[in-house]
């Protein structure tokens, strides 16, 4: 099992034509995400991929759901921890930021999470109606 690097994801999925080196580099992880060769992403690739799919390059969320969604349909990618990225990436396409939904989807056993972000996040969970719920310290 080979496992994968974000930057090897990012040029796999992202169009980059900057230069020959990422040119190069596309074809090269093309081969091997294609090859059928048993390949691992484990969680923290995919956040990163997430990151720099839409931090850099400007994707969308509906263009970073269909990367996650085309990855994890592949059979011979085994991705750590498949499901809580499954929940996320659902959380995510319901309107919470990937990384949050990713932080909370991973807590799905306890009864709630604390966070001291309650505009973007505590809200967005208790407005979805999502559990565990997310409570602000005071």
């Amino acid at each position: 099992m080979i496992g994968l690097d974000t930057n090897v994801l990012a040029r796999y999925y992202i169009a980059d034509k900057a230069d020959a080196e990422a040119q190069r580099q596309h074809e090269a992880a093309r081969r091997l995400i294609e090859s059928g060769q048993a390949l691992m992403v484990c969680k923290t690739v995919a956040l990163e991929l997430e990151w720099v799919m839409r931090g850099y390059y400007g994707f969308s969320p509906k263009e970073i759901a269909g990367v996650f969604h085309h990855l994890l349909s592949l059979d011979h990618v085994r991705v750590e921890d498949r499901e809580t990225l499954l929940q996320a990436l659902a959380q995510s396409e319901a309107g919470l930021e990937m990384a949050d939904a990713l932080h909370h989807a991973s807590y799905r056993g306890c009864d709630s999470m604390a966070s001291f972000d309650d505009q973007k996040f505590a809200r967005r969970v208790k407005r979805l109606g999502l559990m565990p719920r997310v409570v602000v310290p005071v």
